[in-house]
């Protein structure tokens, strides 16, 4: 389809024309669809939380110098995305990056400061410590920040590059505006993996958990 190509002049004079009313039919129709862009009201706000995200000044351990110093210098830049913002206040962050090992001391602390946080919020896990301990499996450490608080983003790595932390921010952003992508299980079609479906070390599922996990060990089989 052959898109017709207009000059500026002739845009201004159409804008001209519709002001006085003189603009009408097929003309008017096509000026609307031009310039209007319907949406709804949560869409827009969605879209301008996520161009506007306020992180949190906040570090555990290596990481922090790793990555999140990075990402706001010049190289990486993370102005691009609209989150050059970083507040050393909970009450004006909406974004908390743990950026290394939670220790046991520190996780009512780090509770303590999602709880200020402003509503909506986010937590990136960043890290291989702060998603799952990484090689700290000891009685020191929480073995996953998700164990006592909620996740939304998780970035592997020890360390993880600035760019691994952009790909995340990218991916959090999506998720605030509704459009979210798939998580490993959906697109691999393995439910059934989780941890609640498999027991654990010290616990008995469920028959539905049990029946899930057979299912799902099948669908690998095939």
């Amino acid at each position: 389809m052959e898109i017709e190509r207009r000059t500026l002049a002739s845009k201004q004079r159409s804008a001209r024309d519709m002001l006085r009313g003189d603009l009408e039919g097929d003309d008017l129709e096509r000026h609307v669809e031009e310039r209007v862009v319907t949406t709804s009201f949560e869409k827009m706000q969605n879209w301008a939380r996520s161009n506007s995200i306020f992180p949190l000044t906040f570090g555990l351990a290596c990481c922090a110098i790793e990555a999140p110093i990075s990402i706001v210098t010049a190289r990486y830049d993370l102005a691009r995305f609209g989150a050059e913002a970083l507040r050393a206040s909970p009450r004006q962050a909406d974004l908390i990056i743990l950026s290394g090992r939670v220790s046991i001391k520190m996780a009512p602390v780090v509770r303590r400061l999602y709880d200020q946080m402003l509503e909506p919020k986010w937590v990136m896990a960043m890290g291989a410590c702060s998603s799952s301990a990484g090689m700290f499996a000891n009685y020191a450490v929480v073995q996953g920040a998700d164990k006592f608080m909620p996740v939304d983003i998780y970035v592997p790595g020890c360390p993880p590059r600035p760019e691994a932390v952009l790909y995340g921010f990218t991916k959090l952003q999506r998720k605030i505006q509704g459009n979210a992508d798939p998580g490993w299980r959906r697109r691999y079609d393995a439910a059934g993996t989780e941890e609640w479906a498999r027991g654990g070390p010290a616990s008995t599922p469920s028959p539905e958990a049990a029946a899930a996990y057979e299912q799902a060990r099948e669908l690998t089989r095939a």
